[in-house]
């Protein structure tokens, strides 16, 4: 039998062949149809997007509905308004005024006055960043208490011919509704504002009272934060056809109230009604209590008052009034009485600078651009116009010397307390037959007092000289600076301003050329009685001290009006001097005087003399005594 061998090249073959259909195995994939792929590819996006879609969907119903009944067990009637809340601001702006109102409160959120500057050249703002608020808390039907400044308002801006206006409406529904209603002019800072509701009497609370509330805190705007603060800032208001002002710390009820003003330096907001508030509490509170930190703010003003329905619906026509406090533009307001909110005094202070030196500034004003020309010749007018009562005051003083003589000796006639009331009667029947008036000295005096007063309140709160500059004064409506002090002085300040150091110069001079004519109007020391020649001399190195300290902190164009004024005073004084009184004339006509018969006493000088002849028969009984 043949014996079977192993074929290598057989089981070669058979190797190559298994590697071969194992390759071709390996490297077919079955055939995929596109259709079903494609098919297969959109269900699942599908899938995706009405998964995506579902939780889209759903949750804002869900977190809607509960805000719905969240804002409905907040705010009652009010929901609807609060779920189509928006953040947001609308702005009113002309020429003058730039109002911005915030959806939130229906408030004025910002108040930019143009045209105007801070000390340190910043926008000058009456609110900004939070510092005030406008409110109205009112209780609704179904017992909740609300307050206006936390809800939101839905803003409609519309125009009424040239006016710009913005509805901010508080709505319940499309019908129902409280509305603040803004409406601009061109060029005006006064803005109209009105508070009404409509159909509102069944949803607001007539037995709770309505209160409205409005806050500010004063921004300081003026170089000089002390006199700012405790000189002009005021809470003025017009209670009862009256205008006053309450200050820092002080808090007053009022009825019949017609408006309030806010007022600080030479700016003010107002809030003026024509239905007045009645029952109104008004408060003013100083924010300065430390005045090296304490610099942003002057006072805080707050309003609350009572709100009345009327036939259960709020109808108030009110009006804003941001901007400057200028006499010549509040006066333009008439029947309101807004231009004694300038501060230009009281009584015949105030009627000086409304009829003779506002109109001669305005005409000056008129002629000229440079402000401090303006108060020097505004200056020399109104010491022209005094210079008579100078010449009088002046020629009294040289009657008296010509008398002089005859009084000191009559002294010495009758000497000692006893004779004091002897003297008195022979010294006053000596003027009356010399024809000298005692009062004739002092009435020119005591009648240039009211310009004195007058001016010192017309310069410091006359905004056209606000940050105008004169020589070295950079602001003339306060203190100018040449040097700045390292320290502190009492009363008089860490900086030495030049215009205050030339008018205490002039005053001295004044003073010192006044004292012998001061020294004339007075008789001759009698036994017992004050020399009344040394306190001259003190008063003149006083005077000039006490105006250098008080002054320097005040405004410059004041202390430049009193250095022209002295100046020219005492030029005056001079020529009437050298070549107006002729003192032997004076001497010639008094010796006239005595020659005359004497005048039949009046009933007044008859009462005198019988009070002084009844007191010196007493003086005799108590001596026998």
């Amino acid at each position: 039998m043949e014996q079977k061998k192993f074929d290598l090249n057989s089981f070669i073959g058979l190797i190559l062949l298994g590697g071969i259909i194992f390759w071709w195995m390996s490297t077919q994939e079955p055939e995929i149809d596109a259709a079903n792929d494609a098919t297969k590819t959109e269900v699942i996006d599908a899938t995706k997007i009405t998964t995506q879609d579902n939780f889209t969907n759903n949750t804002p119903v869900v977190n809607d509905s509960l805000k719905q009944i969240a804002l409905k067990n907040e705010l009652g009637a009010f929901a609807q308004s609060a779920m189509n809340a928006s953040e947001g601001v609308s702005v009113l702006e002309n020429d003058v005024v730039k109002l911005t109102i915030d959806n939130k409160g229906g408030q004025i959120k910002e108040a930019l006055i143009k045209n105007f500057k801070t000390y340190d050249s910043l926008p000058l703002y009456m609110i900004k960043d939070n510092n005030a608020s406008f409110n109205i808390n009112f209780g609704t039907a179904d017992n909740r208490i609300l307050n206006t400044k936390d809800l939101f308002f839905e803003p409609t801006i519309t125009k009424n011919g040239d006016n710009q206006v913005v509805s901010m409406k508080l709505k319940v529904s499309e019908t129902q509704y409280l509305e603040y209603r803004y409406e601009m002019k061109p060029k005006e800072y006064m803005v109209n504002f009105a508070v009404r509701s409509q159909g509102l009497s069944n949803v607001i609370n007539t037995s709770n009272p309505i209160s409205l509330d409005w806050s500010l805190n004063g921004y300081r705007h003026e170089k000089s934060l002390k006199t700012e603060n405790t000189m002009y800032t005021h809470f003025y208001y017009k209670a009862e056809q009256e205008v006053d002002y309450i200050n820092g710390g002080n808090s007053e009820i009022l009825n019949d109230v017609d408006w309030v003003a806010y007022k600080q330096h030479f700016f003010t907001s107002n809030l003026l009604s024509d239905k007045p508030f009645n029952n109104a509490t008004i408060t003013s509170t100083d924010l300065v209590l430390n005045e090296e930190t304490d610099t942003v703010f002057t006072k805080k003003f707050e309003l609350k008052t009572p709100l009345e329905l009327s036939n259960g619906e709020l109808n108030y026509n009110m009006k804003w009034f941001y901007g400057p406090s200028d006499y010549n533009l509040l006066k333009k307001y008439e029947g309101t009485d807004l231009a004694e909110t300038a501060d230009l005094g009281w009584g015949i202070f105030g009627f000086l600078n409304r009829t003779v030196f506002y109109p001669v500034f305005n005409f000056l004003k008129g002629l000229l651009s440079n402000y401090g020309l303006i108060i020097i010749l505004m200056t020399i007018v109104v010491r022209l116009i005094m210079s008579p009562l100078v010449y009088k005051s002046y020629l009294s003083s040289a009657k008296m010397k010509v008398i002089r003589p005859e009084l000191t000796a009559l002294n010495e006639k009758y000497p000692g307390k006893e004779n004091a009331m002897k003297r008195q009667q022979e010294t006053m029947a000596i003027q009356r037959k010399a024809g000298v008036n005692m009062m004739s000295g002092c009435i020119p005096a005591l009648l240039q007092m009211p310009v004195f007063f007058a001016l010192f309140k017309f310069f410091p709160t006359n905004i056209a000289l606000r940050q105008e500059n004169f020589l070295w004064a950079n602001d003339l409506s306060s203190y100018d600076t040449i040097a700045q002090l390292p320290f502190t002085i009492p009363f008089y300040g860490n900086h030495v301003s030049l215009f205050p150091i030339l008018a205490s110069v002039a005053i001295f001079f004044y003073m010192k050329m006044n004292q012998s004519q001061q020294a004339n109007m007075q008789a001759p020391t009698q036994e017992g009685m004050p020399d009344m020649s040394k306190m001259m001399k003190y008063m003149i190195y006083f005077s000039p001290i006490m105006m250098l300290f008080f002054f320097n902190n005040y405004a410059s164009s004041l202390s430049l009006y009193y250095f022209v004024s002295n100046l020219l005073t005492i030029a005056i004084m001079l020529v009437i001097k050298n070549y107006v009184i002729d003192e032997d004339k004076i001497h010639a006509q008094i010796e006239e005087n005595k020659k005359r018969p004497e005048k039949k006493k009046s009933k007044f000088r008859e009462k005198i003399d019988s009070a002084m002849k009844q007191a010196q028969e007493q003086q005799a009984q108590q001596k026998k005594k």
